[in-house]
């Protein structure tokens, strides 16, 4: 029997509208009455989460809150609470359904017992003894599974850094008991023996561009010394200093070990032979200006360098041609020749300048760096200056050559290079000339800097800096202004333009210029604070003073300024203005780079 279509359509329609009363919208979920970490890991965990902004049926809205309550139990185990006390309850916002789960967390589990061990070998490692020594979480204090996750992971990846390549879990089981709230710790690895460094072999894929034996000489330790990951990692800093190798894989193979000899297998794929570089640039100083640059990674297969860069601006122009050669036998380091040409005509000074470098450079240690060199500077110099009458004065120039040794040190540590929030750094610079000697006059010179970083809370540092630099002389007169100290800028006292604190002579703007001087102290305090991951401002005041004799001039200023950390560096925007001359104007700075 045929029902008319009028019947038909009448129980289609009747079908739909039951079915859409009985459909419902997930509105927002709230979580109550837990900490961020919890909540959001609850959240996590929740499928009622995920069917937020759509409709579902009555049918599967009840079991998804059902479901709820075990989903957020579990997700409040690995915080170490078994026993929580949770309600869910419905809410009505219009046509959406909001749900609010209430979660009481109780009393949470504690470790009760923890055996904790390495049996093997490795139980005689003092290392790993004080690793097993501070894992987490101790007897007594509550069962978090993530810092127990991370204990063992860690341990576990110390004893591969450390040569036990055949390490397993002898024993790995953590028993809760609810009632009682209390869990028993049962961890014990199988250490095995401790490999040895067999043959390191070096593979240059796909040809070879250095020779063999030149990164042979990185190599530090004897073939058959005990295995450690940080002689690799020490190995893999020295390989991407060359800046030879685009890509660097350096794999152990236990697999294939011969006797206790684990060999070592280094892979590297050449980078880009040739480096070229342009760029413009401006500088209240200098003017407008273009940079060019050519670099030779490798020259040829003994690993020599080869480099030569161009600024060239309105004011200021530089040559400078480098070449350098790996310097292994001692220190990691490089041979280092370079000449450079610098030319400077502004409306105070007309300089130039040819000076020519012989350096050895070298790694003491993770922390110390030191170049020694010996100098040979060639200077003529005159200040412009006008007379009584305002006339432009006759270049009176003067020229100097000196030539002198140099030691330099540099100290870095700290927690990251790019931006530190706990560090320090100081740099050591000694140079001086005896007249008769290559030198126009005795001067001996020493130049202290340092910088200190201290992160405070999450979001802010301190940062604080001071200059300290001083030159034995009898002849300032015949010290070129090079080898003279300067201060006021950025990164010595902001509020004054480059070079504008210190003994001055007036220029034929009027303006007063600094002509460089014996001595130089500066020092700096900073706050930073970041609003976001990327985002913040500072504060900051700046003091110090480039004087001769004993007679400083202390100058002072004050500024504020943005931040933002960018992959290469925080990027800073500074406006300051010195207190020491009502009169002047605001400075402005911007800099952008690593901080150490």
């Amino acid at each position: 029997m045929r029902l008319p279509r009028r019947t038909l359509a009448a129980a289609a329609l009747c079908l739909l509208a039951h079915g859409t009363a009985h459909a419902a919208q997930v509105g927002s979920v709230e979580i109550v009455g837990l900490d961020e970490p919890m909540t959001e890991n609850v959240r996590l965990s929740l499928s009622l989460v995920e069917a937020v902004g759509t409709e579902v049926s009555a049918r599967r809205l009840a079991y998804l809150i059902r479901e709820a309550n075990d989903e957020a139990r579990e997700a409040l185990q690995p915080f170490g609470y078994y026993d929580p006390q949770i309600s869910v309850e419905r809410t009505r916002d219009g046509a959406a359904t909001g749900v609010t789960i209430t979660v009481v967390p109780g009393q949470p589990v504690t470790v009760r017992r923890a055996d904790i061990a390495i049996i093997g070998e490795g139980n005689r490692d003092r290392y790993l003894r004080e690793d097993l020594a501070e894992f987490e979480p101790q007897p007594g204090e509550v069962l978090d599974h993530r810092q127990y996750e991370a204990s063992k992971i860690a341990i576990t990846r110390r004893l591969a850094e450390r040569g036990y390549f055949d390490a397993g879990f002898a024993s790995h089981r953590v028993e809760v008991t609810r009632a009682e709230h209390a869990a028993d710790i049962d961890l014990v690895w199988e250490s095995g023996q401790r490999y040895d460094i067999g043959p390191i072999s070096f593979q240059q894929t796909p040809d070879p561009v250095v020779r063999e034996d030149l990164l042979g000489e990185l190599v530090y330790w004897d073939t058959g010394s005990y295995y450690h990951q940080g002689k690799l990692d020490r190995l893999r800093e020295s390989l991407t200093g060359l800046d030879y190798f685009a890509v660097i894989d350096i794999e152990p193979r236990p697999e294939a070990a011969i006797g206790n000899d684990v060999p070592v297998t280094v892979t590297l794929t050449p980078a880009k032979r040739d480096i070229y570089t342009a760029g413009l640039s401006y500088g209240t100083d200098s003017g407008a200006g273009v940079r060019l640059g050519a670099e030779r990674r490798y020259v040829n297969q003994r690993g020599h360098k080869a480099l030569v860069q161009l600024d060239y601006a309105e004011r200021r122009r530089t040559l400078t041609l480098q070449y350098r050669i790996p310097a292994f036998a001692w220190l990691d380091g490089w041979y280092t020749f370079s000449s450079q040409v610098a030319e400077e005509q502004s409306e105070y000074i007309d300089t130039r300048r040819l000076e020519t470098v012989a350096s050895r450079s070298g790694e003491i240690d993770r922390h110390w760096t030191v170049i020694a060199s010996l100098h040979a500077l060639r200077e003529r110099w005159d200040y412009v200056v006008a007379d009584d009458e305002g006339t432009l004065v006759a270049p009176d120039y003067r020229y100097a050559t000196f030539t002198y040794p140099s030691l330099r040190g540099e100290y870095v540590e700290a927690d990251d290079l790019v931006f530190p929030r706990n560090g320090r750094a100081a740099t050591i610079l000694l140079r001086g000339g005896l007249e008769g000697a290559g030198s126009d006059a005795d001067f001996g010179q020493v130049h202290l800097s340092a910088r200190w970083y201290r992160g405070l809370g999450d979001s802010s540092r301190l940062i604080t800096r001071g200059e300290l630099g001083r030159t034995f002389t009898d002849n300032l007169v015949d010290i070129p202004p090079s080898l003279r100290f300067f201060a006021g800028g950025d990164r010595s006292i902001r509020g004054y333009a480059w070079r504008e604190v210190g003994p001055r002579v007036t220029g034929l703007d009027g303006e007063q210029y600094a002509l460089g001087a014996e001595n130089v102290v500066t020092a700096s305090v900073e706050f930073e604070h970041y609003f976001s991951d990327l985002w913040g401002a500072a504060v900051f005041v700046d003091s110090g003073s480039a004087f001769n004799h004993d007679d400083p001039d202390w100058r002072t200023g004050v500024g504020v300024g943005l931040r933002w950390r960018s992959p290469v560096g925080p990027l800073r925007l500074d406006i300051a203005r010195g207190l020491d001359r009502p009169d002047s104007g605001f400075q402005l700075y911007l800099a952008i780079g690593a901080d150490l």
